[in-house]
This record gives structure tokens, sequence and C-alpha cells, in this order.
């Protein structure tokens, strides 16, 4: 069995164009991510599929660089990106991460892979549409499922949204069949995901105060540090998070 974290980049970004390649702490965003990836045990391999558009070679090499695959499809279509992705890489188990998370814990990654081959569901998530599901701050953002499950979202699911955010298709079709995994104290309120220059701000706070070259500091060490100095939290802390439309 083949597992494999897809991780959808671009350039293009409504709100913080050019985002994954932003530097921190002397590598980028993308890099961040991967690296934390790498981390989890249970994942085989990482893609990155990000678009044909030019502007995006830059996020190609910036994968190879960082020893990993790269798929590239539709800009809007990626849904179909995420299908050719795990087809082009015979992948049982697909781990969907998004590229605006540098702060992803591979813990967390491998807690939700664990529980997804132990059970039978159609998905595991720590996201989803269900508000109110969430214990997990976003930044942690994490959705297992099969590539059967891919497939039919693929071939049958035919709206925009769809189509753009991959998942919402599978949601709606498998309704019990989806587990929200969740932790065991609810950090939701918090938000560590990039979206923003607020959120940028924050995260750059968080690595300036816990990175020091590897990647050693985990969800709760990030939690303990905004209980500590509650001043960064209140950084983006009014952000809105965009809906699924």
């Amino acid at each position: 069995m083949k597992i494999t974290a897809i991780v959808q980049a671009r350039m293009g970004s409504t709100r913080l164009s050019g985002k994954v390649m932003k530097e921190l702490k002397g590598n980028t965003i993308l890099s961040h991510v991967i690296q934390r990836l790498k981390q989890a045990k249970l994942i085989d391999d990482i893609i990155i599929a990000t678009t044909e558009h030019s502007s995006d070679n830059v996020i190609e090499r910036e994968a190879e660089q960082n020893g990993v695959r790269v798929t590239r499809g539709s800009e809007q279509d990626v849904l179909e990106r995420y299908y050719n992705a795990a087809k082009g890489n015979n992948t049982d188990v697909i781990v969907r991460i998004t590229s605006d998370c540098p702060l992803i814990d591979p813990f967390i990654v491998d807690e939700m892979i664990k529980f997804y081959l132990e059970n039978d569901y159609s998905l595991v998530t720590n996201a989803g549409a269900e508000y109110q599901q969430r214990t997990f701050p976003r930044g942690m953002d994490t959705e297992v499922f099969s590539f059967e499950v891919l497939e039919d979202a693929y071939v049958n699911g035919e709206k925009e949204y769809q189509r753009e955010h991959v998942t919402p298709y599978i949601y709606e079709q498998e309704g019990n069949s989806i587990h929200y995994f969740k932790n065991d104290r609810d950090f939701s309120d918090y938000r560590l995901t990039l979206d923003t220059e607020e959120d940028f701000q924050l995260i750059t706070e968080i690595y300036n105060k816990l990175y020091t070259g590897n990647h050693d500091f985990y969800l709760n060490d990030i939690v303990n540090l905004l209980k500590k100095e509650p001043k960064l939290y209140d950084i983006n802390a009014h952000i809105e998070q965009k809906k699924v439309k």
C-alpha cells in the first residue's frame, strides 16, 4: 500500500500572492511544509501538485530542490490535479495537505493516517465543512482518503466548487462515513495557517522563537508559546477564514 501526501501549491493567491515562496528563516514556506511532512513516518511519498502556469515554474524548482516530486495541471480544477497526481504515482491512500501550512504537525498527520488504516471510513479529517467539529487550529488541516474515493469525486463531481476545493463532493456523498478526528483539547480558536499578512507576521514570530534550524517544535509547543505570550495570538485573531463558495 502506497500512502502519498499531495500538497496543492500555486503562486496565485487572492489574499496573499506568492505566499508559498515567501522566505522564513532562510527557507521558503513551501520548503518548511515539505521538511515537516518528511517527518511523518507513515507517508511514503510527497507530491507537490501545482499548475501549468509559467508563474508556478518556481514552485516546481523549489519542490525538486527539496527532493520531492511535482505534477502540474489545471489552475482551477484542483480535483483533477489531485487525481492525476495520485493515479500517476499508483497511490492507494491520499493525504491532502495545502501549502499554506508551514506549522503542520507530522505527528498529527501520522495519528490520522494510522486511524484511517485501522478503521473503515471513507475520509478522516480534522478540518471539513462542519466547523463545530473542529478541534485543531487552521494550519493543521489534514484529510485522508482512498484513491477510489478520490476517483469517484473526480468522475462525478461536476460543480465548480467541488472541482476547486477537491473534497466537497466526498463530504456531500459519504455522509456517515466521514470521521472527524478530534484533539483531546480544543485548539480551534488558534489560527496557524498562512492566508494574510497578519498570518505571516504570526508565523514569523513563532519561527523566530521556536525554530533553531531544525523542525523540532510541534502543536503543543506552539500553543504553549501563544498562551505564554497572548499578544502573539492577537496578531491574526481577527482574520476570518474564507468560506467554500
